[in-house]
Order: C-alpha cells, then structure tokens, then sequence
C-alpha cells in the first residue's frame, strides 16, 4: 500500500523540518546573553578589527515575534573591549526607521577602506536591499542606496564582494504570501541565488529547496550556499565573470540557515535549527533549539563536521547565525535572544 499523496507530500515535508529531532545539550563555559537583544539577531557580521554588526527585529508573516510593534535596527558591539556591550546605530536621516526590517547583512571593506553594510531589508514585507555606508567615530549608519529588482523577489542573505555589487539567496521564488507557502509546500526547489551589480543583475545558480545563508571562502574562490530546507550546503565555483557551477555538495541532518567565516582558520559556522517544526509553530512550553556546527576542510573529501554549541531551547530558541573573532563566539537567533561566549 502506498499512502495516498497528500500523505506522502506531508510525511516528506515534516522530514524537511526535521520535526521529530532533539537535541542533547552541548555547553559552552563562558557564555552569556547579550543586554539588549530581545527580540532576535537573524545575522551577524564582524569586520577584522572586532567590531561586530547585529540585525535585530526580524519580522516575517506568520514568524513568531516576542516585539511584532519594535522596527528592527542594526546593533554593534566591539569584540576587543573587555565587557563588551551590544550599541543601537544611529541611521541618517531621510531612510525610513520606522518600517526597517532587516534579515541578512554583509560588510564591504573598500580599497580606501570605507567600510560598507549591505542589508537586506523588509519594508511591510517587501524586498530591499539597503546599502550603508559605516561612521565609525559616530557609530552610525549613512543610507546610501536602496535596491530595487524583480530578480530579487524573497531574499534571504547577501555576500557583498564590491562596494555595490553582491550576491544574494531569496528562499522563495514568488513574493505572495500565499504562492511562496504553495511552493514551500509543493516543494518545488525554484529558489536562486542572484549576482547584483550596476552594470548587471543574473541568476547565478537554481535549484535550490529554500536558499538561505550565504558566504564566501577566504580566497574569494568559491560561494557557499546553505538550503535550508534540503539540510545541505552547496559550494560553488566562481568564475571571472562572477557565474558560479556547482562544486560539491554535504549533506547534513539539520536545518542550515547562516554561514560564517572563521577567519583565523577558514572553517565555516553554521547557525542551525535541529527542528523546524517547533521554528515555525512557536509553543512557548516546547520552544524551538539551538545548534552550531564547525565545518572544517569543507573542499575535502570528507569534511570533519563538530557541533560547537547545542542547546534545548532554555538559554537560546532558534539559533541562526554564529560568527567567531579572537576566540570569542556571537550566536544570533531568529527572533530570540542572543549569545557571547568566550572559547
């Protein structure tokens, strides 16, 4: 007997979101939540010399939101201080705060060393992509840019590789609530990544469940790519004229959102959500866990995967990011609280 379709179709879709999955706790020493963040830290992004960048207050239709009436906003907080405390942004006047809801961030360092925030953003569900340009002796952010492209319907996380000129996932094809619950349904892997810049905007790679996180490796050769919803990261090869061709693919048992960049070792982070169920029908008594891989030797035949932190949900719910400087280790969540750990 074979089950009837929609059985079928179900049975595969609550494998997608790992729905059954537990974890067993992996501590970490030296850790404690950050002052400040409340209500999520979807992504993380540190410049070389500490200072790491926090996007704050993600809000989706039907995500649960411990502050659904707070815009979001883009924190910072200076790894190299001894206590560091996570900082608000000032943003220049003229953008509009009030509907800032940002999701993926990436920095770009210029050869005068002008220092770039690209974020990507979610004006009443919309999608933007917002380039900033970083004051540091104001600790604040100047809006340059807002982007704008039917090519960029539902994204997700940008890797910027020039001062307006990125890659990005979007983990839908279509930008109606209702088509894009439709196509995660039907599970029909239309979703992209696109290279963006002023002389040109392309579909770079397809195929993919829900593309989520993506990265690029320390000698600029290859993009990583994390499918949620299919537990694998892609590595693809990029080519002079910024195209990218699968490279290889590692499969995982969990559901990968965002990918960092050890930069002392080359090893990617990845933020993880073991359960997708409890992510997306939040229960307070049954909150969803927290999961950190390292990935070493990614090119390798066999990569050396280790989990870094695991939690059940009572310190952290909804790990999304993890990014690491100097032996100190920032965990970001969906919409939750947010991790300092020393290693």
């Amino acid at each position: 007997m074979f089950p009837p379709p929609h059985k079928e179709r179900l049975f595969k879709n609550r494998n997608r979101l790992k729905a059954s999955r537990e974890v067993e706790s992996v501590d970490l020493p030296n850790c404690h939540l950050i002052k400040g963040i409340e209500a999520g830290s979807e992504d993380i992004d540190i410049l070389p010399n500490g200072l790491a960048f926090f996007s704050v207050g993600l809000k989706c239709p039907g995500l649960h939101s411990f502050a659904p009436d707070k815009p979001g906003g883009i924190l910072m907080m200076d790894l190299k201080e001894e206590n560091p405390r996570a900082l608000e942004l000032r943003i220049s006047r003229g953008f509009n705060l009030a509907s800032f809801n940002p999701h993926g961030i990436s920095t770009f360092i210029d050869s005068d060393n002008t220092v770039y925030l690209f974020v990507v953003n979610h004006p009443e569900f919309k999608n933007t992509v917002e380039i900033f340009k970083f004051e540091e002796e104001e600790n604040s952010l100047l809006h340059l840019k807002t982007i704008k492209h039917e090519l960029l319907p539902s994204v997700n996380d940008i890797i910027a590789v020039g001062p307006a000129h990125f890659y990005a996932t979007n983990d839908h094809y279509f930008s109606d609530p209702f088509l894009k619950y439709l196509e995660t349904y039907l599970n029909l892997h239309w979703t992209n990544v696109v290279y963006y810049s002023p002389d040109e905007v392309k579909v770079v790679a397809e195929g993919f469940d829900s593309a989520n996180g993506i990265n690029i490796s320390p000698d600029k050769k290859y993009i990583y790519v994390a499918d949620i919803l299919a537990h694998e990261i892609h590595v693809l090869e990029k080519h002079p004229n910024m195209n990218l061709t699968q490279f290889k693919v590692l499969k995982l048992d969990t559901l990968v959102d965002n990918l960092s960049i050890d930069p002392s070792s080359g090893d990617i982070l990845v933020g993880c959500h073991p359960n997708g169920q409890k992510l997306f029908v939040y229960d307070p008594n049954n909150p969803p866990s927290s999961e950190v891989l390292r990935i070493q030797n990614i090119l390798s035949e066999k990569p050396t995967v280790t989990t870094v932190y695991a939690n059940n949900g009572s310190v952290l719910q909804g790990s999304s990011v993890a990014s690491v400087y100097d032996r100190k280790l920032l965990i970001g969540t969906l919409y939750h609280r947010a991790l300092y750990c020393q290693l």
